[in-house]
Order: structure tokens, then sequence, then C-alpha cells
């Protein structure tokens, strides 16, 4: 039998349509042997899709609930940059518990494994498999499959976004190198008067550059700029 890796790369790259895509998460599923796969994408403008093998009555109440503000999963990947372990979040309040046992009943099961992925200006998506199983079982599963659910999520994403634009990039205004030194330094995690200082220029003059960036970028405020910056691939951290 053909490595799985190599068999969802070539039935990835058969897909031309959002219908296609749709059609290829149920096959990933039967290949890597879990019950749910789940990819989620939303757009800078807010714009969303999901291609998923969840019970549709399940996502029509989630979605009518608004069960997104209190997903400790959508809540958690959104503030990370690396996988995330249902069984790490914290369940612990009582609506997330509520929230919990009703997708119990929905057929949702009680391991889970996200990978958060962020495209360029601004979109974020997040990939997720799903499954019933001991935690010995999915400890085991999980080590054996990571790279390649990892590997997937990207690939997956940058299908969904060929066929949304026609390509996977999607072109931005140029930041001038000294837009691009000042925010650098704040994605290392300085403040202004750091990053001031290590560029040897006045705090206003770092504001000017800030503000030019965060223009150019379309960009709500300073940690705006910087994730758009980043997601963008315009820094280097």
């Amino acid at each position: 039998m053909r490595p799985k890796r190599e068999w969802f790369i070539d039935r990835l790259d058969a897909v031309t349509t959002l219908d296609q895509l749709n059609e290829a998460i149920f096959d990933l599923r039967e290949r890597f042997e879990v019950e749910h796969l789940v990819y989620h994408s939303v757009n800078s403008t807010g714009e969303q899709y999901a291609a998923l093998t969840y019970d549709r009555r399940w996502v029509e109440r989630y979605i009518a609930q608004d069960y997104a503000r209190l997903d400790p999963v959508v809540q958690g990947c959104y503030r990370r940059f690396h996988p995330v372990d249902w069984k790490k979040l914290d369940w612990t309040p009582r609506a997330t518990r509520q929230f919990l046992g009703e997708a119990a009943e929905s057929g949702i099961g009680n391991q889970g494994y996200s990978v958060p992925v962020r495209g360029p200006s601004g979109q974020f998506a997040l990939f997720t498999i799903n499954h019933r199983a001991t935690d010995a079982q999915w400890k085991t599963y999980r080590d054996a499959h990571l790279a390649d659910l990892i590997l997937m999520a990207h690939f997956i994403n940058l299908k969904a976004l060929e066929i949304e634009r026609g390509s996977d990039q999607k072109p931005t205004q140029k930041l001038s190198p000294r837009e691009i030194d000042a925010l650098t330094l704040l994605a290392t995690g300085l403040n202004r008067a750091q990053a001031a200082d290590t560029l040897a220029i006045s705090e206003h003059t770092l504001r000017v550059y800030i503000e030019s960036a965060r223009f150019k970028l379309g960009a709500t405020n300073t940690t705006h700029a910087v994730a758009r910056a980043l997601s963008c691939g315009l820094l280097v951290v």
C-alpha cells in the first residue's frame, strides 16, 4: 500500500472545487481511520468556509448557538501557533461542560487534536481530527500520525486558498526597511521604548513607522499589524 503521505498529497492535488475538497475530507477520514476530520477557514474579511464530517444537525446547532465564543478548541487555537491536544484545554467552566456534553451526544469523540494554520492577509484556519479512544490509544495514534496530520493541515489550507483566489499568494503593499525593523522588534516581545532604543530613534519616530505599517497592512491596531506582517511573511523572527 502507498504511504499515506504520498496518497493524501495526490488526493488533494486532484481537487479543483470546494465541493471536491469536502469529498476529499471524507476520503481522508477513512484513510486515517478516525471518526471525524474538520477544516474551517476564516479569511481577513470574515468570510468562512468549512469542510467537515460532523453531523449536519450538530453543525447547525453549533452555528445557531454561536458556540465558537466558548469552544475551548477555537479559543485556544486562535491564541496559539502550535497544535493543541483537546485534553490539555480548560473544560471546567459550567457552560463549557454543558457544551461538551451536547457535542458528545451529537457524535463528537472524546479525543481531539487541532492544528491552527495562519495564511496570507490575516487568514486563519483550523484543522481537527476527532475520535473515540482511551488516552493510551490516542497517544499511540497521535504519535504515529502527528507529522502527517500537520502536513495535511497545511496542504488542505493551500488547496482551499488556491480554489478561493486562484493562488495561495496575495499581493501586499511593501513595507519600508524601518517599518519592518519596528514590527520585527515588537514581534520579538520588546515594548515600544525598548524597540526605539534598539533602533536608536525616538518613540515618536517609532510610532510614525508603526502607524505607517499599520495603514499599509489594513490593521486595526499594532498587534493586528504585527500578526498580519507575520502571516504575510514580511517579518523574520
